[in-house]
C-alpha cells in the first residue's frame, strides 16, 4: 500500500492523500497530538504507551513500552536515564513484530532527545527492512517556530496543507494576543526547573514561552538543550518566580516534588513558586505549548491574562 500511495502522489500530487487513508504510526506523544490536530486521528494505527492526549489516543494500540522499572524516585530516574544515555539506549522499547504486522505507510518519530523516544537510527534501520518500506519523518523542534513548523512537515507528508495552515494561523493569533496583553508590563525574573533532583533548567522553546508571557528567563537559553545546574547557581540567578515543571509529569506530581524539595526552593528566595503540568503544556512540543504560554502569562501577569488553561499549583514555602 505504501508504494501505491507514493506512485499516486507522484502522479496526482499530495492533495490526493486527503481522500486516501494512510496507515500512520506515531512514536512521539507530541506527534500524536499534532496528527490529531490535523484531523489525522482516524489514520493512526498505533502510538506510544505515553500517548494520552487527546483521549481518543488512549484507545489506540500501544507499540512501545517503558524499560525503566516502576516506582523509581526522581533521583533514581535521573541516574537510570544517564546510564542509558551513556550506553546509547532509550527508555522506550519498540515492538518490532507489531510494527511489521501493522504495515504502516508513515512512521513519525524524533531525534531531539536521545532517551525520550525510540532511537531515530533504530527506527530508520527497522523501516528499511519492512515490506513495504514506510516513510519515516523525524520531528526535532528547538523553538516555538519550529514546533509550529512541524505541522507543515506533517502536512506535506499526509496532504493536510489546509489543516496545517489553519492550525498555525490559530496558534499564531493566540500567541500574538498574549504578547499584546503583557506588553509594557514589568518583567519578573523566572527560573523554569524541569527536574529537581538534580536541578535541570528548561531549554528549547520554554525560554521563548517565558519571554512571550512577559517574563525574563534567568537560567535557560532559547533553542538550547535543557541543562543540569547546581542549587547555588539557581539561587544566584535571583528569580522572582520559580516554575516547577518536571519533564513528562503532571501538576500534581510537580507539586509533590516541590514540597519534597521545599527547603531548597525556599533558599532561592523567590516570591512565588508554582507547579505546572509539564506533560501537557511544556515538555511535549505539540499544539498545547500555546496553552502553556497562556498559563505562564496568567502566572506572571494575572491582571492582564485573567484566564488560562490548566492549573498552576502554588507551593507554600
Amino acid at each position: 500500500m505504501g508504494d501505491r500511495i507514493r506512485r499516486l502522489t507522484q502522479q496526482f500530487g499530495h492533495g490526493f492523500l486527503t481522500s486516501f487513508a494512510m496507515r500512520i504510526v506515531s512514536l512521539v506523544p507530541s506527534a500524536t497530538e499534532m496528527l490529531f490536530a490535523l484531523g489525522l486521528g482516524p489514520d493512526l494505527i498505533a502510538v506510544t504507551h505515553e500517548c494520552d492526549y487527546p483521549p481518543a489516543a488512549r484507545e489506540l494500540p500501544k507499540i512501545t513500552r517503558d524499560v525503566l522499572p516502576a516506582g523509581l524516585n526522581t533521583a533514581q530516574i535521573d541516574a537510570a536515564v544517564k546510564e542509558l544515555t551513556l550506553a546509547g539506549e532509550s527508555i522506550y522499547e519498540l515492538d518490532v513484530e507489531m510494527l511489521r504486522d501493522l504495515r504502516p505507510d508513515l512512521i513519525v518519530t524524533q531525534a531531539l532527545c536521545a532517551v525520550c523516544a525510540v532511537s531515530y537510527d533504530d527506527v530508520r534501520a527497522i523501516a528499511e527492512e519492512l515490506d513495504p518500506r514506510p516513510r519515516v519523518v523525524s520531528l526535532d523542534p528547538h523553538t516555538v517556530g519550529e514546533v509550529l513548523g512541524d505541522a507543515r512537515t506533517l502536512a506535506q507528508a499526509t496532504g493536510r496543507k489546509d489543516a496545517a495552515v489553519e492550525l498555525v494561523r490559530q496558534a499564531s493569533a493566540r500567541i500574538d494576543r498574549v504578547r499584546v496583553a503583557v506588553r509594557g508590563a514589568r518583567r519578573p525574573r523566572v527560573a523554569a526547573l524541569e527536574w529537581l533532583d538534580p536541578p535541570f533548567v528548561a531549554g528549547h522553546w520554554t525560554p521563548q514561552l517565558i519571554e512571550y508571557a512577559g517574563g525574563e528567563d534567568v537560567l535557560g537559553f532559547a533553542g538550547e538543550h535543557s541543562e543540569e545546574r547546581s542549587w547555588p547557581e539557581v539561587e544566584a540567578a535571583q528569580p522572582d518566580v520559580v516554575i516547577v515543571m518536571p519533564c513528562g509529569f503532571d501538576a500534581s506530581f510537580a507539586h509533590r516534588e516541590a514540597e519534597m524539595h521545599r527547603d531548597r526552593l525556599a533558599a532561592i528566595g523567590a516570591g512565588e513558586v508554582v507547579a505546572v503540568d509539564a506533560a501537557a503544556y511544556f515538555s511535549r512540543p505539540g499544539p498545547r505549548i500555546v496553552d502553556g504560554l497562556e498559563l505562564l502569562a496568567h502566572v506572571l501577569h494575572p491582571d492582564r491574562v485573567p484566564d488560562a488553561p490548566g492549573d498552576a499549583l502554588t507551593v507554600e514555602l
